[in-house]
């Protein structure tokens, strides 16, 4: 009875064990790519104009924004910087993207270049390699983590 019950357990994980979730299609991949490139632009215009609401829905509970300066901030730090004019971006280009895709993961890099007016500061300008990780969630893509590098021209 005992070798059975065994048996019939062994078989159990062992079925279970081969069972593997379906591969994810071209087609789901190049639509991910759409809808994370949408949320990348949606962000772009949020960091030009951001609305406190829109940039909740953008952007992850657990996020972590690694500013170029080595500054990291959580969530509601990011859109209070950007909501006060800490930082304010007057203009913002993103060029040289690509965008990764992993499961329910995204991974976007670009160069970020613009003009900057950020409170208590001189009018500056911004040029930055960005690495952004994207995760997929129940209510669409969500910014999950960011860092950023000074582009050093060489």
């Amino acid at each position: 009875m005992r070798s059975s019950a065994f048996l019939l357990i062994m078989t159990g994980v062992l079925m279970l064990s081969s069972c593997q979730q379906p591969s994810q299609t071209q087609a789901d991949t190049s639509n991910y790519k759409n809808e994370v490139e949408e949320a990348v632009e949606s962000l772009r215009k949020q960091l030009l104009d951001p609305e406190k609401e829109a940039l909740q829905n953008l952007t992850s509970e657990k996020l972590t924004y690694g500013h170029s300066a080595g500054l990291i901030e959580n969530q509601a730090e990011f859109i209070e910087s950007l909501i006060s004019g800490k930082f304010n971006f007057e203009t913002l280009d993103l060029t040289g993207q690509t965008i990764d895709i992993s499961g329910e993961t995204a991974i976007v890099r670009h160069n970020l270049t613009g003009n900057t007016a950020d409170a208590g500061k001189e009018p500056g300008t911004a040029n930055l390699k960005v690495l952004q990780v994207w995760q997929k969630q129940d209510s669409g893509w969500k910014l999950l983590a960011r860092q950023a590098v000074k582009n050093v021209v060489q």
